[in-house]
């Protein structure tokens, strides 16, 4: 055995190189180019990631040495799997015998946790709870209630029908949804009792099992834009808003902390997502730490994590279910203690059956054929997430930090500072999607030009702004979807009297140039609706221009390389300038100013704003 393992080891023939040796070939193989420019990633979150991450990293790093199931649980509170509870949405404010039905009927095809959406705005009755729960096996499945400011009556009722059941209050799980401050953050109102209304609730929930009556929702700045820092040091603030007030009154952080959610958004930063949960359960066990709690397990934190709202798209929408499976990828990585998969459809229209099974399909495909239940942070101790980790805690801890120094939650909210950064970073990332930084596949691109929105669709959807509210104290938060602006644009478009305009990739010259130029301009063009008439390429600049003409183009995009430019872009505006806009795909630098003085006044490249460029088009062409 000993030979054997002498002739399998290559430690003789594969010696370690030195991080400095590693550097050494970067910068040469970078030929000049500027490292920082070149291979640093600088987040949205405002801490810079680096191409590269080693053993030696981890030095700094002082969360490593603990194990699944232990404080500050930064690896999980699970210590033997990674199993989460597997959420369907059901809307029970018409008609709560239906809501039962559907409801028998997804826990047969592997939902887990129920969520019933109440009408808050009219009283509770037994007897419809009676109704709703009728057949569900409460001790076997996570029970779950969307009733916002009923959730006192739901807690009643519930315990009615526990005893009358003849079951255990503990062996009740799951939770209500009572969030004054979400009220806050979507209205800019705060109902001077609602705290003393959260202290009757938990002391109301006393003798339940793992159910919680508050909820810290995250999910709504997510939702507006917000970075993974924003979102979580703000909900540690939330968070700790309900700490202070509530032992304020008399309750212990024993009987409060078990009795908080945090439902977090999960985006498409496959990697920092799986960082933000596991940030998030150090620093809330830290912050309750402070609270000198009694039991250890009170410094645990409940997650819910629901994918993303903010990056779904209206135009390609099925883009949308492979956008919600890569997300709820990183919450189960991440160590999610329960899981919504926004159906695909939710933003134009009520989810269909179909959407809904796609939504918990794909998690039951993470669990039964992934096996993503199996392992219990299964990215401890990877180089570079722990150092994501880190960053995420330090940066999250510093914004908590400013915000309670600045008298806690509801003060800097209602200064508007908390707003304001929000909007900061939301504005970043619509500049981001207008120039294509980032991407939404279907809208800013690789859109598919022949896609028309159906009759169907709302359009309403394309625009989510907060109604005004009376009584409001603060400017609430908007949530709002990253592909509004462009939808709204292409909506413009399909909506124009006649037929779309006709954009025509006059292609010549080098071939590789050429494609790749006519490739770029087609998918930017498209983004607004605009038809695409795309060619092989054409031999004389003649020949071009008269199969443009053909076609009666609108815009005639002229697609070669830098070098060509000066002689063919002049040739095509000549011939074609009473009769279609002129475009040059690209930015000649060398030739820029020769080709304006030609009478040249249109050019696209990477560093366009889609969405301002393509509306200066629109214009011209009498689209408003």
């Amino acid at each position: 055995m000993d030979k054997l393992q002498d002739k399998l080891s290559f430690r003789d023939d594969f010696p370690p190189t030195s991080t400095e040796a590693w550097e050494e070939k970067i910068h040469e193989d970078l030929k000049g180019a500027d490292y920082q420019k070149k291979l640093i990633w600088r987040t949205i979150e405002g801490f810079s990631v680096r191409p590269y991450y080693r053993s030696e990293d981890l030095k700094h790093i002082t969360h490593l040495r603990v194990h699944p199931g232990q404080y500050p649980w930064i690896r999980s509170k699970k210590d033997r799997d990674n199993s989460w509870w597997i959420w369907q949405g059901i809307d029970a404010r018409d008609d709560v015998r239906q809501a039962n039905q559907k409801a028998l009927g997804v826990l047969n095809r592997g939902v887990d946790a129920l969520t019933f959406r109440l009408d808050d705005s009219k009283p509770l009755e037994k007897k419809d709870l009676d109704v709703l729960l009728k057949g569900i096996c409460i001790p076997a499945i996570q029970l779950n209630f969307e009733s916002g400011s009923r959730s006192a009556e739901v807690v009643e009722f519930l315990k009615e029908k526990l005893k009358q059941d003849g079951t255990d209050a503990r062996e009740c799980k799951g939770g209500v949804d009572f969030k004054p401050l979400d009220e806050l953050n979507r209205k800019g109102r705060l109902d001077e009792k609602a705290f003393d209304q959260t202290a009757a609730l938990v002391r109301q929930s006393q003798g339940f099992g793992d159910f919680a009556v508050i909820e810290v929702d995250g999910s709504t700045l997510h939702n507006a834009g917000a970075s993974n820092v924003q979102e979580l040091g703000y909900a540690l603030a939330m968070g700790n808003e309900y700490l202070a007030r509530l032992t304020d009154q008399g309750l212990s952080v024993d009987e409060i902390a078990p009795r908080i959610r945090f439902k977090l958004g999960i985006g498409p930063a496959y990697f920092l997502e799986m960082a933000k949960l596991r940030a998030a359960r150090m620093l809330w066990s830290r912050l309750v730490e402070a609270y000198e709690p009694d039991e250890e397990s009170s410094t645990q934190m409940t997650i819910h994590a629901e994918t993303s709202r903010w990056n779904q798209t209206v135009y390609d929408p099925y883009v949308n279910m492979l956008r919600g499976t890569t997300e709820a990828m990183s919450a189960a990585l991440g160590g999610t203690d329960s899981l919504a998969v926004t159906p695909y459809d939710k933003p134009f229209e009520k989810p269909t059956d179909f959407a809904q099974r796609m939504s918990r399909n794909t998690q039951i495909i993470l669990k039964e054929e992934a096996y993503f239940d199996k392992v219990v942070d299964p990215a401890g101790g990877a180089y570079y997430i722990e150092n994501l980790t880190q960053s995420i805690a330090e940066h999250a801890w510093r914004l908590f930090q400013d915000t309670e120094n600045n008298g806690g939650y509801i003060a800097t909210f209602k200064n508007g500072s908390v707003q304001e950064k929000i909007r900061e970073v939301a504005n970043q990332r619509n500049l981001n999607l207008a120039r294509r930084k980032e991407a939404l596949v279907g809208v800013n691109l690789y859109p598919n030009a022949r896609e028309v929105m159906e009759s169907g669709y709302d359009a309403s959807t394309l625009h989510t702004d907060s109604q005004e509210v009376s009584g409001a104290i603060a400017e609430p938060i908007k949530p709002y979807r990253g592909a509004e602006e462009i939808e709204q644009m292409r909506l413009k478009t399909e909506r124009k009297t006649g037929d779309r305009p006709k954009t025509f990739m006059l292609t010549i010259g080098d071939a590789k140039m050429r494609r790749a130029r006519a490739q770029f301009s087609a998918s930017f063009f498209a983004a607004a609706g605009f038809e695409i008439i795309d060619n092989i390429g054409f031999d004389t600049v003649e020949e071009g221009v008269q199969e443009a003409l053909n076609k009666k183009a609108d815009i005639v995009v002229v697609c070669s390389s830098d070098e060509a430019y000066p002689r063919v872009a002049p040739q095509v505006y000549q011939k074609l300038k009473d009769q279609a806009i002129v475009v040059v795909a690209g930015y000649p630098k060398d030739s820029i100013e020769m080709l304006q003085e030609k009478g040249l006044k249109h050019f696209i490249h990477v560093k366009s704003n889609l969405v301002e460029t393509l509306s200066r088009f629109q214009k011209e062409l009498g689209i408003e």
